[in-house]
């Protein structure tokens, strides 16, 4: 029997990792490291700074770094990451059985939290309906979406009003939610925003959130907009790659 600790790390700040996930870790015979390619390196560099700012020394934990799947992203975008789960699926199924033939307890440093815009936890179900028996922990990690809010010093919501968290491309396809006072995005390849009307929302974006190279900006879209996403491009183009998050409202929130 293989129990799967899906760890979250938060934004990889290790002031950020809670006690549960220093124990989760530190209770793993192994810990699956993925690579995302040289691009997104920083990535695998800050899982390999908390593996050893974080095991206990000699650790008992074997580290194995493996190479993510790639997403097709020629094919129907829906299509294309169930496709993208299956591969990472048999992967993840693979090393086990390599690394822990007789079983064992496996850590995964999941960035943020695996609830929230995460896909470990459909995985795994792909490695059940597979008829492998998993025993899954889930441990919470910080979100983007707490350190963007913390660092503005802003509440997420209006007071008294709801929050609708979504992604870059439905904001695209549908605009503001009806019912919503504030709208939190996540996973915008870039400017979602500008399909809104800029006099009246105010934006809070964070690139980078919690690490060194952290970024944040703040103001009506007719007044940052454009700066944000010459911003954006420029930090691209310096590190190779960006993780970015912004919350939107039609009046500022304090």
């Amino acid at each position: 029997m293989i129990t799967l600790s899906l760890i979250g790390i938060g934004t990889g700040n290790p002031g950020h990792i809670t006690l549960a996930a220093v124990r989760a870790l530190n209770h793993a015979d192994l810990i699956l490291l993925p690579r995302k390619g040289e691009a997104k390196s920083d990535l695998i560099d800050l899982r390999r700074l908390l593996c050893d700012q974080l095991l206990e020394q000699p650790a008992s934990a074997k580290i194995v770094e493996f190479d993510l799947p790639r997403r097709d992203n020629r094919s129907h975008y829906l299509s294309a990451v169930d496709d993208w789960h299956t591969k990472i699926a048999e992967v993840w199924a693979q090393l086990m059985d390599q690394q822990l033939p007789n079983g064992g307890k496996v850590g995964m440093l999941i960035w943020g939290d695996p609830s929230l815009y995460d896909s470990s936890l459909r995985i795994v179900q792909r490695l059940r309906h597979s008829g492998r028996p998993v025993k899954v922990q889930v441990v919470p990690g910080i979100t983007s979406l707490q350190v963007l809010t913390a660092e503005h010093q802003i509440p997420l919501n209006a007071l008294a009003e709801p929050v609708q968290i979504t992604t870059g491309r439905r904001l695209r396809e549908r605009g503001w939610p009806s019912d919503a006072a504030t709208v939190a995005v996540m996973l915008d390849s870039g400017g979602a925003f500008t399909t809104l009307p800029s006099e009246d929302t105010y934006i809070w974006w964070g690139a980078y959130l919690g690490m060194e190279k952290q970024c944040l900006m703040k103001g009506w879209l007719g007044e940052v907009g454009a700066e944000i996403i010459e911003q954006r491009a420029a930090l691209r183009e310096a590190h190779g790659w960006i993780m970015d998050i912004y919350l939107l409202a039609k009046r500022p929130l304090l």
